[in-house]
């Protein structure tokens, strides 16, 4: 079992208790953060692409960010192309609504968005649609072994008219 997977992976730093189970559906960001009782976009969602040959990456991101096909092309020197369903699960070991960067079924390459360092707290999927784990982004690193935070994402930032902006009369 998926759930079972990423218990085991987080038992090495005497975590696994830390996962939270549900009753209701944690499978998409709006589930989740409605599940949790969170902001959507502190939901820690992972993306599965192609990479180069057989193996899949993994991409952290924040609940409301969305890929940026430039700037992934950009970062990886490939194309951002999702697996399908059967892919996910294949290369994962998770269902999708599930995925996450722990207790996977293949040594995948995991990255970290940028999107998610604005936020004290994150919420990963464990393995299942009815699950998560509260982590600081610290936290998320390191459990999931990522190789380095990456800006591959767009549609999250403060726009700028709700950005600070100094006055003139403040310069």
């Amino acid at each position: 079992m998926s759930l079972e997977s990423v218990k085991a992976h987080f038992k090495q730093w005497n975590r696994e208790h830390d996962i939270m189970e549900f009753d209701t559906s944690s499978a998409t960001v709006q589930e989740a953060a409605d599940t949790i009782g969170v902001k959507p976009a502190q939901i820690a969602k992972t993306l599965s692409f192609r990479g180069e040959g057989d193996k899949a990456i993994l991409v952290v991101a924040a609940g409301d960010a969305k890929v940026d096909n430039k700037k992934f092309r950009q970062t990886f020197n490939f194309k951002a192309r999702m697996l399908s369903p059967d892919e996910v699960l294949e290369q994962t070991g998770h269902p999708i609504g599930g995925v996450c960067p722990f207790g996977l079924a293949n040594s995948l390459d995991v990255y970290l968005d940028v999107s998610m360092e604005r936020f004290d707290k994150v919420f990963p999927a464990c393995g299942s649609t009815h699950s998560a784990i509260e982590l600081t982004c610290d936290e998320l690193f390191n459990y999931s072994v990522a190789k380095e935070w990456v800006d591959v994402c767009r549609g999250w930032e403060v726009p700028p008219s709700e950005a600070e902006t100094v006055s003139s009369d403040q310069a």
